[in-house]
């Protein structure tokens, strides 16, 4: 085994790899950004390297300075986690080339599997079934046209360099092909410097199963069983489960099997990941279900395959490399049991899943669930890296139990001021299709609205307005309450309750899962986080007989587009104003008909968060 081994990654990742390497008694190394010196991972190495500035280019994607941080701390080897430079085979040369040990696998095997249409050929010539399409050289537009009629519409045009659901167009009819290809072509080459494109069937119902392979030196190759990993928004994955529901022992066995086939083809060594789209229109079916490619490395999702396995990946990662066989053979490992991972982001899900960064003043993780988090309350979350906050893993005896505990996980959830899709996690643990496991990758899309989080009942703000009030008393829009000897207060107190305001009753002595922090109340439901402030008086004239037709913006931007009047009578659903924030767009829209009641912005105004754009008000009947 090796003696040392630095980890070329951060937050949660990294601290996986340092639980398990110090388990075997291996001095571990970390290397940092200057935004991440202050996260768990750096405190938690033996060892630890400063290695550049925040963006990822100048740091964890600098491969001269991870080089140079391993020569300097006497590495045996390097870990490349998942992301960053984990599937890049020139670093993985370089690294052997340096005389230390990969963690990972072979620079063949990582080119091979690179780009999407060699490893389609490759994988079709082995006898590995891969969606219908054309994969071709040609690449002019006249050969590309025939292909996707050939293959039939509708069609995905897909850069052969691509991934994260960039360079990826679905066309439904052929005038539109053209356009859609160019734009593609646009995106690929912006993306991954190849424009290169291939031409793939279109999966009505497509499930996204995955399965985990392991293979070692001496020509040994496993697989641990797959993953369902459908549940996904704009093609990212939001919650992973083992194994794959609806999977019939035959139907497994043929993609395990095809996996297993798929590795050895390109003489694989390490942990890996062969992707499959299935057709689910007829349920899970061997003839239905297509190679899509190749992750050479661990995945993020890997844990739901240790809980069900009661292995340790990274464990038989370090163990191959370091020379050994495989930890056990593939009659040896069994299943037991059902697992679901969330992955839990800083973003805000009801703004179109717009990242969200900043201090996380107030952050309470779930007990009794394995928890896999970069961070602790008090660190930042900037706006440099991906924005997870950690992953909740629940195992259970079967899938229903495992669901119920992971609601359960997601609901106890508090992350404050940064915004988080903990509720949305809750909610879609608790769906009632997602239990049925009638799912796909567009469930989101078709479950979106009725997933968002909805504002507390008034029951629930009651008990919480009565910690507001009790902070400032001397405050003229709190000290409005009344005081009995017994029962409670008939008085209400104007509150905004989110982007609502509400009439509040007070109500003495009850408890509720409310924080304070700074000056605002914080209360937390169902993993939701609602700020309970007193509204400025501004926004108390405007709410006069508005029932609740407050519209606050929902992010720091920029109003470039106001598209009604003070006045002006409004439809539910009409367009009021558009704000730009992050090179995103989003709309605001009539909560309900009514009329423009207040609208104190203009086109080119900066806001701020949670500031009152424009107030309608419902007309009298």
């Amino acid at each position: 085994m090796m003696e040392s081994l630095l980890i070329a990654n951060r937050g949660e990742i990294a601290r996986r790899i340092v639980r398990t390497a110090k388990t075997l008694g291996i001095r571990t190394i970390a290397v940092h950004s200057e935004a991440d010196v202050g996260l768990p991972f750096v405190a938690e190495a033996d060892e630890a390297v400063a290695i550049g500035s925040p963006p990822a280019r100048e740091s964890y994607l600098s491969q001269d300075r991870i080089l140079d941080a391993a020569r300097k701390t006497g590495a045996a080897a390097i870990h490349p986690g998942y992301g960053f430079l984990s599937e890049n085979a020139d670093f993985a040369e370089a690294v052997e080339s340096a005389g230390m040990i990969w963690v990972g696998a072979p620079p063949a095997a990582i080119r091979a599997m690179g780009l999407k249409d060699a490893a389609k050929q490759l994988m079709q010539a082995t006898g590995v079934p891969v969606t219908p399409g054309y994969m071709g050289m040609d690449q002019s537009d006249e050969r590309l046209a025939a292909e996707a009629e050939a293959t039939g519409f509708p069609v995905l045009i897909k850069a052969v360099a691509g991934g994260g659901g960039k360079g990826m167009r679905r066309v439904d009819r052929s005038e539109e092909f053209a356009e859609l290809l160019a734009s593609c072509r646009r995106e690929a080459a912006s993306s991954f410097g190849d424009e290169r494109v291939l031409i793939e069937r279109y999966i009505a119902n497509p499930r996204h199963i995955e399965v985990q392979v392991f293979a070692d030196r001496f020509g040994n190759c496993v697989h641990l069983f797959e993953r369902d990993c459908s549940l996904q928004r704009r093609h990212q994955k939001v919650i992973e489960e083992a194994p794959a529901p609806g999977l019939d022992a035959i139907t497994r066995a043929a993609i395990c099997d095809a996996a297993v086939k798929a590795a050895k083809a390109v003489n694989y060594v390490g942990a890996g990941t062969i992707e499959f789209i299935a057709d689910a229109s007829e349920g899970l079916r061997p003839d239905r279900i297509w190679f899509m490619e190749m992750n050479t490395r661990l995945q993020v999702e890997h844990p739901v395959t240790e809980a069900i396995t009661g292995e340790d990946l990274v464990l038989w990662q370090l163990k191959v490399a370091a020379g050994e066989p495989l930890p056990k053979e593939q009659d040896e490992i069994t299943m037991k049991g059902w697992a679901f991972e969330a992955r839990l982001y800083a973003e805000n899900p009801a703004a179109g899943y717009l990242p969200s960064i900043g201090r996380l003043d107030h952050l309470r993780l779930p007990q009794n669930v394995r928890v896999d988090s970069g961070v602790e309350e008090g660190n930042e979350i900037t706006a440099f890296y991906d924005p997870m906050i950690a992953k909740i893993i629940a195992h259970g005896l079967n899938r229903e139990v495992a669901l119920s505990i992971l609601a359960k996980a997601c609901e106890s959830i508090e992350v404050w001021p940064v915004k988080s899709n903990a509720g949305l996690l809750a909610r879609i643990a608790s769906d009632p299709d997602f239990r049925a496991a009638k799912v796909d990758t567009g469930f989101l899309d078709r479950h979106g609205e009725t997933l968002l989080a909805k504002e507390p009942d008034e029951t629930t703000i009651d008990k919480a307005v009565t910690r507001l009030t009790a902070t400032d008393a001397t405050d003229p829009w709190t000290a409005l309450a009344g005081l009995r000897i017994s029962g409670t207060s008939d008085c209400r107190t104007r509150v905004r309750v989110g982007d609502h305001l509400y009439w509040g009753r007070v109500r003495l002595g009850l408890e509720t899962n409310a924080v304070k922090s700074g000056e605002t109340i914080v209360l937390f439901d169902a993993g939701n986080a609602w700020p309970i402030c007193l509204p400025v008086a501004s926004e108390v004239e405007a709410h006069q007989g508005a029932s609740d037709g407050a519209i606050l913006s929902p992010m720091p931007g920029l109003i470039i587009s106001v598209d009604v009047a003070e006045g002006d009578h409004v439809a539910k659903g009409d367009r009021l104003l558009t704000v730009e924030a992050m090179k995103m767009e989003h709309t605001l829209r009539a909560p309900f008909d009514g009329i423009v009641q207040k609208l104190p912005v203009s086109a080119g105004a900066r806001v701020s968060e949670n500031q009152l754009v424009v107030s309608v008000v419902k007309e009298q009947e």
